[in-house]
């Protein structure tokens, strides 16, 4: 006995296998229609959207350039003034330190030189150099006052001894 396979057809399977094939022509199609546009109107279109592209993109970097520019500037116009700041405030209060204590300290101790960062600035030693003459007067008249209170100590001192 022989066995024999027959194939029906049936109307959905032939639905299916023709949709297939009419996607596949159209594909087909599309290439060849692209194939066409691209060899003869696809060079100015690309000419004329490169050519936009490029006007866009240097008026875009321009704004952006300007911009980042501008930042670049204020930021670093801050950061000086920031710097500028720190440095004054650290040599003020260095200044008012190394016042402090030369002032605080005996006159017999021996000098030590400083470091160049502990001296006093320019700008505080020309504010005493023009200091000088009213700071003599004030050690005048305390050294006056100083002479005037011992003196009546000493008469305080003899008045109670006699």
């Amino acid at each position: 006995m022989r066995t024999t396979i027959q194939f029906r057809s049936t109307p959905v399977g032939d639905a299916v296998f023709n949709a297939s094939r009419q996607v596949w022509l159209a594909s087909l199609g599309a290439a060849v229609v692209t194939r066409d546009w691209a060899q003869t109107e696809a060079g100015d279109v690309m000419r004329t959207l490169v050519k936009e592209g490029t006007a866009v993109e240097s008026k875009a970097i321009r704004m952006v350039g300007n911009r980042v520019e501008g930042s670049l500037l204020k930021a670093n116009s801050v950061w000086r003034q920031a710097r500028a700041t720190v440095e004054a405030t650290v040599r003020q209060a260095a200044d008012t330190a190394v016042t402090f204590m030369q002032s605080s300290l005996p006159r017999s101790l021996p000098k030590v030189k400083l470091p160049s960062m502990l001296t006093p600035s320019v700008h505080v030693r020309a504010k005493r150099a023009i200091a000088k003459p009213a700071a003599k007067a004030k050690r005048a008249a305390k050294t006056r006052a100083t002479k005037t209170v011992k003196r009546a100590k000493r008469a305080v001192k003899a008045a109670t001894k006699k």
